[in-house]
């Protein structure tokens, strides 16, 4: 084992929750909290180790078991000022795990364990969904079960998205997250199955059946965003994972508008200016990923996360979903190549509006480029 795990605070789980959530036990879900922040967990505490102790009664955001990792004296409580967890020195580790344990104030033992909130001891800023929001810690009885859940799926959504994703996708992906989850399906394999359907799509849309292989497309772009919340509700997100996910993400749309555009002919359809509109389609969605990557360096900072208006533009700027919308509307009045033209004009547009923010951060004051989220 090494020095810096030696160094880490051991982790003892007390107590028990009233239910199970995302089919696991509270218990089970702290287990899985411990082994991603590479924490040792042991059934009891000693005198050897700093320990972190938990009370499975309640349910807790990894960020807040992670920052409480990392401030011994810390004492977590709750919106009513009960102990629901503490960070405790070797020598009060024992003392303060069994007051946790009886209910009581472990604070009460030494004036070195101090008292904070969860927004006190982490933070309502979450720099990698793009969102503001407090950190969960809620009370898991019987009868909050599905609340807690709610709670739980609304706080893996990223803030900041398209459109689609972000109004029409969270109800129904809450369901099916549940049944991915009790079912015990993995956030690969349902990325898997959204593979097969980005190839069934492409195919379609190559052969110019593109009611179905719109069909196809959105099933997948619904699945894109349940294994995400799967593997982030579960606790089973991998590194993996995340690039099988977000390599799909990346790579697949372009490959569906080249198979959108041959389809328009396939069935006896022409597209204005064809190479310059398709040559714009495609190259402009990576000009788009070059300028977002381009903001980023320059500044630190996601370009749609920077100000009201950048967050609202990823809403509708020219990704997938929002092309899917523009596509989907025109092949159902029979004028698909009308809606390659239209992705077309939308994605000209786009690259000017992101240009034009590269070019707004190179002017704005040093130092001044944070997001408006973390404000």
């Amino acid at each position: 084992m090494s020095s810096e795990m030696q160094s880490r605070p051991r982790a003892v789980t007390v107590g028990q929750g009233g239910g199970r959530i995302w089919g696991m036990t509270s218990g089970e879900r702290l287990s899985r909290i411990y082994r991603r922040l590479d924490m040792v967990e042991t059934p009891a505490a000693d005198l050897s180790h700093a320990v972190v102790a938990v009370d499975a009664g309640w349910v807790f955001d990894e960020s807040l078991i992670k920052a409480l990792a990392g401030r011994e004296g810390a004492v977590l409580v709750d919106d009513a000022g009960r102990a629901v967890a503490v960070h405790a020195p070797a020598e009060l580790a024992y003392a303060a795990t069994e007051a946790l344990h009886a209910g009581q104030d472990p604070s009460s033992l030494d004036p070195r364990l101090i008292r904070l909130t969860a927004l006190e001891l982490g933070s309502a800023y979450n720099s990698a969904l793009r969102k503001r929001e407090p950190p969960v810690l809620e009370r898991l009885t019987p009868e909050t079960v599905r609340a807690v859940e709610k709670r739980l799926f609304q706080g893996s959504y990223k803030g900041v998205t398209d459109l689609v994703t972000k109004y029409v996708w969270p109800a129904p992906a809450r369901v099916v997250t549940r049944w991915c989850a009790i079912a015990k399906m993995t956030p690969n394999q349902v990325t898997g199955i959204g593979f097969l359907l980005v190839l069934a799509a492409m195919y379609l849309f190559w052969t110019g059946h593109f009611g179905w292989g719109l069909v196809c497309a959105w099933i997948m772009t619904f699945l894109d965003t349940v294994d995400g919340k799967l593997a982030r509700v579960t606790l089973t997100s991998s590194k993996w994972g995340n690039v099988f996910d977000h390599g799909i993400d990346l790579v697949h749309p372009p490959f569906w508008w080249w198979a959108w555009f041959v389809g328009v002919y396939a069935v006896g359809q022409e597209i204005p200016y064809a190479g310059l509109s398709l040559a714009v389609v495609l190259g402009g969605y990576v000009l788009q990923r070059v300028e977002e990557g381009i903001f980023l360096a320059l500044f630190k900072l996601e370009v749609h996360a920077w100000r009201p208006f950048d967050s609202f533009f990823r809403l509708i700027t020219a990704r997938r979903n929002p092309n899917l919308i523009l596509m989907t509307g025109a092949a159902l009045v029979g004028r698909p190549d009308v809606g390659f033209t239209l992705v077309a004009i939308w994605t000209a547009i786009c690259l000017i509006v992101h240009a034009v923010q590269i070019l707004q951060g190179l002017f704005a004051p040093k130092g001044s480029i944070q997001s408006w989220l973390a404000k």
